[in-house]
Formats: C-alpha cells, sequence, structure tokens
C-alpha cells in the first residue's frame, strides 16, 4: 500500500485549535491525484482533524510499504515523531519512508540521519510517481531517479535535479475526494460563520524578496489556464457549496493576460464565488482592481513587510513603499478589503524604520494587517546573510527555522514592545473619540519606554 499523508495534528496544537483556520493539504492531494492517472493505487491519510496517538493507530492497522510525507516548517517535528514510530515497529520495518515539501532541500542530511529512507528534492509528482513505480515493479527503488536523496554507505547521494513540469495543465485536479473536505468547511463556518476553501492556480514566484523560500519551484512561473482553474471553481461549487475562496498564489495578479481571460471565463460561465487573493503592488492597476471587483475578489493582501524603502529594499522587495499605500487605498475604494503584511526586525531596521512603518499604516489604513518578527528559513538569502550571527536554542530535532534567531539591534524583548507600540498607534489613528484616544496614547508612550528599557 501507499499512503499520502502531511504530519499536521490540529488536534495536538492548540495555537492552531484557538485560530482554527485549517486549509485542505493540496501538496499530497496533487500527488495522489497524479498517481491515479497513472494507475498507481494510493490512499491518502488526512491528519488535519486528528491526532499523533490516532495516526499510530491506522499505521499499525494498514502497514504501508511506502509512506509519503509532505514536510514545512509547521509540520517538522511531528514528521520526525511519525519517522521514529515507524522505525521502532517490527510491523513497519519495511515500510519505505519518502520526504517532500518546502523543509526538504536544505535540511537533506539532517532527515536521512533521522530515519528518512529517501528525499523527494522539489516539484513532488514525477518523482513520487516513478518512484513508485520501481517500487511496485522491482521491489526495491531505483537509485538514478532524478530530484531525490539517500544514504549509500556512509555517503548522501543526491542524484541530478528533477526538471520542472513545463505544463502544469497537464496535472489532474487535486484528489479532493480522497479526504473528508467537509471537515475544512464546517471548521471554518463554526469558528469564523463562513466556510473557506483553497486553489492553486499557480507555481512559483520569479520574484527575490530575500526571506522567502524558493525550495521547491525556485524562480519559476508556471500557471493553470484560466478555463481549467474555473473548472475547478465550479468542481467546488458543486460539491461543496464555498462561502468563500482562498487562491493560494504568491502573487495572483501577475499577468494581466491571464486576468482578463480569467474574467471572461467567469462572466461567461455565471460563476461567481467571494474569493482571496495575495499580490504586489506592482501589479495592481485600475484595470486589475475593476477585474477582481467584478469576478468576486472581497479581498486583497498586498505586500508592503515595512513602511522604510530602506529595508524593502535591504529586503529586495522590488516595489515602492508609496505604490503600495497608493494601491491599498484605491483597493479600499473600490469596495474591496485591503490587507498588508508587516515585517519587524530586519537586519538594519532601526526605530526611525519602525516609525516609518506605522507612518505607512496610518496613511494606507488597511482594512487588516499582520506583524511578525523576521526569522531566517534555512536556504533563503536571509538566512545566509544572517548566517555568521546566527542563535540556534537547541539541537536542529527538537526546533524549527522559527525558532532560528540572529544578532540584531535589539533584543528580542524590544521587538515584542515595538510591535505593541505599532499596534497601539494604528488604533490611535482609527479611535473616533477623545477617551479612546487617551487610552491608546498612553498605551504606545508605555511601549516606547518599555522599549527604551529593554
Amino acid at each position: 500500500m501507499i499512503l499520502l499523508t502531511h504530519g499536521y495534528f490540529l488536534e495536538d496544537d492548540e495555537k492552531e485549535k484557538a485560530i482554527m483556520r485549517p486549509y485542505v493539504p493540496l501538496g499530497i492531494l496533487y500527488i495522489a491525484a497524479y498517481l491515479d492517472s497513472k494507475g498507481i493505487e494510493n490512499t491518502v491519510t488526512d491528519t488535519t482533524f486528528s491526532s499523533f496517538e490516532q495516526f499510530k493507530k491506522t499505521l499499525l492497522q494498514s502497514p504501508p510499504k511506502i509512506i509519503g510525507i509532505y514536510t514545512n516548517l509547521m509540520t517538522k517535528i511531528s514528521v520526525l515523531r511519525t519517522i521514529a514510530f515507524i522505525k521502532s515497529q517490527p510491523t513497519l520495518k519495511h515500510c519505505k519512508v519518502v520526504l517532500g515539501g518546502p523543509e526538504i532541500r536544505y535540511n537533506a542530511a539532517n532527515y536521512l540521519q533521522h530515519g528518512a529512507d529517501l528525499l523527494v528534492i522539489g516539484e513532488g509528482e514525477e518523482t513520487f510517481f516513478e518512484i513508485c513505480n520501481s517500487f511496485q515493479t522491482t521491489g526495491s527503488i531505483d537509485e538514478t531517479i532524478h530530484g531525490t536523496a539517500f544514504i549509500k554507505g556512509e555517503e548522501i547521494i543526491f542524484t541530478p535535479e528533477r526538471t520542472l513540469i513545463r505544463d502544469i495543465n497537464t496535472l489532474p485536479m487535486p484528489a479532493r475526494h480522497k479526504i473528508d473536505l467537509t471537515l475544512y468547511g464546517n471548521a471554518w463556518k463554526k469558528h469564523h460563520g463562513y466556510s473557506m476553501y483553497s486553489l492553486s492556480t499557480m507555481r512559483g514566484c520569479p520574484y527575490t524578496c530575500k526571506w522567502c523560500s524558493r525550495a521547491v519551484y525556485g524562480g519559476t512561473y508556471r500557471r493553470r489556464s484560466a478555463k481549467l482553474v474555473v473548472d475547478e471553481m465550479a468542481y467546488l461549487q458543486q460539491n461543496y457549496q464555498p462561502d468563500q475562496i482562498w487562491f493560494v498564489d504568491d502573487v495572483f495578479t501577475i499577468n494581466h493576460k491571464w486576468l482578463r481571460e480569467f474574467r471572461d471565463e467567469i462572466v461567461k460561465r455565471g460563476i461567481k464565488i467571494p474569493y482571496e487573493i495575495i499580490t504586489r503592488a506592482d501589479r495592481m492597476s485600475d484595470e486589475v482592481i475593476g477585474i477582481l471587483k467584478e469576478t468576486g475578489c472581497f479581498r486583497v493582501w498586498i505586500g508592503a513587510e515595512s513602511g522604510s524603502q530602506k529595508i524593502i529594499d535591504a529586503m529586495d522587495r522590488r516595489v515602492d513603499v508609496k505604490m503600495v499605500r497608493e494601491n491599498i487605498i484605491k483597493t479600499k475604494k473600490a469596495g474591496i478589503e485591503a490587507g498588508t503584511f508587516i515585517m519587524l526586525g530586519y537586519p538594519g531596521e532601526d526605530r526611525n524604520d519602525i516609525k516609518e512603518t506605522i507612518v505607512h499604516l496610518k496613511e494606507s489604513n488597511p482594512s487588516f494587517y499582520t506583524i511578525t518578527v523576521a526569522y531566517p528559513i534555512t536556504g533563503t538569502p536571509l538566512y545566509e546573510e544572517v548566517n555568521g550571527a546566527m542563535q540556534v536554542p537547541g539541537p536542529w530535532e527538537n526546533i524549527t527555522d522559527r525558532d532560528y534567531d540572529f544578532k540584531r539591534l535589539h533584543s528580542k524583548t524590544y521587538y515584542k514592545y515595538a510591535i505593541d507600540w505599532v499596534n497601539h498607534e494604528v488604533n490611535l489613528s482609527r479611535s473616533k473619540n477623545l477617551k479612546e484616544k487617551l487610552k491608546y496614547k498612553g498605551k504606545s508612550l508605555v511601549a516606547q519606554a518599555k522599549m527604551l528599557l529593554s
């Protein structure tokens, strides 16, 4: 038996349970669909609404011959626990553990040394099919399959890089029927009042932001046809009646010709499901905003990361902060919610840069914004840049990249209060009466004082 899973256990994660925004594991569903199209039988075990203990019982009840596990920052620790459990069970001793996903490329040696039998480096469909086909045909896995890594003797072997699938229109739609998708819709409905399902239209991102990982698709941009995307929207509408769709693409509006085709297909077929996207300010325009509005987009996340042009340039974002502000304002004016992302603590950022970020948020007044403190993901240009000043708080197997830190201008405590400062200043600018203004002004001053003391 071939089993696909993703090592994410919502039941074991109190923080994620509180947020309750689960997304369907599209990656393994794409691979499952591809295997189906090639005549390779496979099973998907979706552990999102399960626990690790329940998953162990599943493995023992139906021992797989090959288990493929999608691995990312959030699932790393549970994936390592899964490998350890499989290797400790006599009934699972013949199971081949194959890992793939964005965590793998730059941590290959560590995963192999912690028990993984084989790694899929980069795009997974063709590589995993060849692995399964080889195993079913010969009883072993061909060591010449491109896009893999394994241990032979005491040496770690990397086979030649897998060529990316040129035309992703040839890929079948994700095999959503292999999991209980209604669990996701019901969870969203219960906690947020609406059902939300995810959909992917493209692979890769041609931009060069230093903090962003390109471990799977590199710097490519490949997109499915507008017709196929709308076909998938129609499938979701017919089978699951989503209240909203979340397009998981990095830059949804990157190609304006494609966007017009998408609009034409939506209008022609009369499909209108409210949807949410991420994009860049330099790929927005009055025409684009009009198309988004016409096709049902209700929220656009426009990346900024900072209100300081100095920091945006240091990140290699290649965007003008004034353009970001203008497009947030124009998007809201068109009746579409506009969200944005803020990152504090980037190398070189000082108090004045944070002040500029506050000004940026006050002037643009986004519908929503999130704030994170920058952390270095292994293999990114940011990671390489700060590697000499890296602070690793424990053994690799016990932490994720989110736990990594580096020597900054200020302490972690400083940035905790810096986030408070930003939030209080934005709330101050949005306050409607004197009492509220005084409250947030006081909180802002306290946060600034604590920043200085830290």
